[in-house]
């Protein structure tokens, strides 16, 4: 049987110390330089993993992203640039790519992962990575690989921390086996709430990079029933043993999950929450609060937001209460009139705003959209970040 690859001269020339490893050797490089990978999301894991796979010679790097590159993502998204600034990050990460190493083609799925495309889009490539932020898609991307029979090699950034494992349907647990439920919506902070170090998804990514060479080379021992923690603080890695759930709707014996859902309601994204604005909304906008100055109503903007936040930018006269301290500092409050509570994008400002509703102030809203939206739609003075 005939292989399905040779290596040309000048990829022999590039890579050589690939070749003098007995374990990649010409046989291995010729299986990464054959190999398909598809990099869910090319934010601050997927710009690590993206360009030491093309790097090491992939021969097919799918890339889906549907967001554009932001200032406050070059902190520690690598791949792009500043002149990439408010372009199509796919489009950005394909000309570094091709930059780093032309023969590695690159497909860009310039859209939002959905549960209507994911399985057509997985299906041509070997392995899936997922360096997406959010539990959703998570949940999307390990359902549809279990369904395909697909490794996923997962990842996760946040704050100080980061883990990483991967999931064979074959071979090991899936992500519902270490996650059976996702959290209450808003409960965890995203990067543009709770921060990240820079270099995290770097160390992460690459992480990432290497069980998927390894995975496609057949060799070494991979992340597939185990959880690898990571904390910068304390340059500490830990190992947890994973295990299949017997209960798991989707890998199990027991399994009822036979398609893609919506996993949108699943993890409660949307649901059980006032209308945006309003009459008796929990949420007020931006120009909704002018409105309401221009009328020569009083406004008190409490800022729900850390300490360190407050210093970047704050709005004038707002008094900076942080969410983990609303309840310690009621009693110096004084709640008439009408309240606006901001945060940073609108989501701790929501939890503040219906815990003081519930203890029976119904004069308080959450504006939505927080300080960003007031940055971008009524004072262009105010830094975003």
């Amino acid at each position: 049987m005939s292989k399905s690859y040779s290596l040309t001269d000048e990829q022999i020339d590039r890579y050589s110390r690939h070749l003098l490893l007995p374990e990649v050797g010409v046989d291995g490089q010729e299986k990464i330089c054959d190999a398909s990978v598809l990099c869910v999301g090319v934010g601050g894991l997927g710009s690590p993993l993206a360009l030491y796979l093309a790097a090491a010679g992939i021969g097919r790097l799918g890339i889906i992203d549907f967001d554009v590159v932001d200032k406050s993502n070059l902190q520690r998204q690598i791949i792009h640039g500043e002149e990439w600034i408010g372009k199509r990050k796919t489009e950005s990460a394909r000309s570094r790519i091709r930059s780093l190493n032309p023969r590695t083609d690159v497909i860009i799925y310039e859209t939002r992962l959905t549960s209507e495309n994911a399985m057509e889009i997985f299906s041509d490539y070997d392995v899936v990575v997922d360096g997406t932020d959010n539990f959703a898609t998570r949940y999307l991307v390990n359902d549809a690989c279990v369904l395909l029979k697909k490794t996923n090699v997962y990842g996760s950034i946040f704050r100080f921390d980061g883990q990483a494992s991967v999931f064979d349907p074959g071979a090991g647990p899936c992500y519902r086996c270490l996650y059976p439920e996702p959290p209450p919506p808003g409960e965890v902070p995203g990067c543009a709430e709770g921060g990240v170090l820079g270099v995290l998804p770097g160390i992460i990514g690459t992480i990432q990079a290497t069980e998927t060479l390894k995975i496609i080379l057949g060799k070494g021992k991979t992340l597939v029933g185990r959880l690898l923690t990571f904390n910068a603080l304390d340059m500490k890695f830990r190992e947890y043993k994973l295990n299949k759930s017997p209960d798991c709707p989707i890998c199990s014996e027991k399994a009822v999950l036979t398609s893609l859902i919506d996993y949108e309601e699943f993890c409660g994204i949307g649901q059980g929450e006032e209308p945006a604005s309003g009459e008796g909304s929990m949420e007020i906008t931006p120009e909704e609060v002018v409105e309401l100055i221009r009328h020569g109503k009083p406004i008190q903007f409490i800022d729900v937001r850390e300490p360190e936040e407050y210093r970047i930018c704050h709005i004038e006269n707002a008094t900076l209460i942080p969410l983990n301290t609303l309840k310690s500092a009621l009693n110096n409050l004084d709640l008439t009139g009408e309240i606006v509570t901001y945060c940073h994008h609108g989501m701790r400002s929501l939890k503040a705003t219906r815990y003081l509703r519930d203890i029976g102030f119904s004069n308080v809203k959450s504006m939505k959209g927080g300080i960003d939206a007031w940055s971008r739609e009524i004072d262009e003075d105010i830094p975003r970040y």
